[in-house]
């Protein structure tokens, strides 16, 4: 089985200052990755950040679609409780009229930033208390592939171009709460274990799949396992890079800190400094990231793949010298890492 690899680009603010636009060098990455070989390229959503600067991945979908030739660009993804299915929907059908065959639309539940900012893109309406994502994913799901029922109010809506064909659909998840939802609306399934170090169990793909097979869906469900992973000369240098997303983790998720990322040196000298739980899911955390030479990299990720029965894996890779990203990305796959 030939492995897939694909780009989740969280659109990451480099800690050391580029001469561009965070943005402007997920269009750089993007254009490296197209030629050396990279199946998709997604982008992330986040609202209010200090770390992410792509809030909007149908903008950004549309002009990394225009400067790339061959690989599939898609949302990684867009956060639907924030919006309608209808408008997004008419969204990825325009995306797809324009790039045909090579338009990937993922959705997830997550709010993607912090509670002013949902409020604030809930204005002037209230926020919804009620969870009614199982609902937004069926609509949009009916709206671009069709089947919203005859007695539906929204069944006679046209969603322009109509003639265009459905960008494939993707539900988003970093544990089990999405997999059976993903299965019944018949959406592929992204399983995320970039978030944190803990273990998602391969039954959450088998509820998954056993979700599709019970709502009778056709054809076969795909899905994508997305890791972090840092890939260099040898593991030394691929850890010492990666210390940097790993600090930063340990103060975002055990002590609610969002701070800039960090130099490798400042991460190791930080560390030095954490308690021994921190220190302890410092190390555990760094644990979880495939980091290594090439080879390393890629019999690891076979093995993640195999675990879950994927063919496709999704790579982050958050470093504080965007240069060092690029050339992860492209030593992963072979790929010859440009001079800069």
């Amino acid at each position: 089985m030939t492995l897939k690899l694909t780009v989740v680009d969280q659109s990451p603010v480099p800690g050391k200052p580029q001469d561009i636009s965070p943005v402007a060098l997920s269009a750089q990455l993007a254009k490296a990755c197209d030629a050396a070989g990279y199946h998709r390229y997604w982008l992330a959503e986040h609202h209010n950040s200090l770390n992410f600067a792509g809030p909007s991945p149908e903008v950004l979908i549309s002009h990394i679609a225009s400067v790339t030739e061959r690989i599939r660009v898609g949302s990684g993804g867009v956060m639907l409780p924030h919006y309608s299915p209808y408008k997004v929907a008419e969204q990825f059908r325009l995306l797809e009229t324009l790039f045909p065959g090579r338009i990937d639309l993922g959705v997830g539940r997550a709010p993607g930033g912090d509670g002013l900012a949902s409020h604030a893109l809930a204005y002037p309406h209230a926020q919804a208390h009620e969870d009614h994502y199982p609902q937004q994913a069926m609509l949009l799901k009916g709206f671009l592939a069709g089947g919203i029922p005859a007695h539906h109010p929204y069944h006679d809506l046209r969603v322009m171009p109509d003639d265009s064909p459905c960008p494939e659909l993707w539900m988003l998840g970093s544990s089990g709460g999405s997999a059976a939802l993903a299965g019944q609306v018949g959406m592929n399934m992204a399983l995320a274990l970039f978030i944190g170090p803990e273990d998602r169990p391969v039954s959450i793909v088998d509820e998954y799949r056993a979700a599709w097979r019970e709502a009778g869906h056709t054809g076969e469900p795909k899905v994508l396992i997305a890791v972090s992973a840092v890939c260099a000369g040898s593991r030394e240098e691929a850890e010492y890079l990666a210390s940097p997303q790993v600090y930063w983790k340990v103060k975002a998720f055990r002590h609610g800190v969002r701070d800039a990322i960090s130099s490798p040196e400042e991460a190791l000298n930080r560390r030095a400094k954490l308690s021994p739980s921190d220190q302890a899911y410092f190390d555990q955390t760094l644990a979880s990231v495939v980091c290594g030479a090439p080879q390393e990299c890629r019999e690891r990720l076979a093995a993640i793949a195999d675990r879950y029965g994927s063919d496709e894996v999704g790579i982050v890779t958050v470093t504080h010298d965007f240069a060092d990203r690029l050339r992860s990305y492209q030593l992963l796959v072979g790929a010859a890492p440009r001079s800069e």
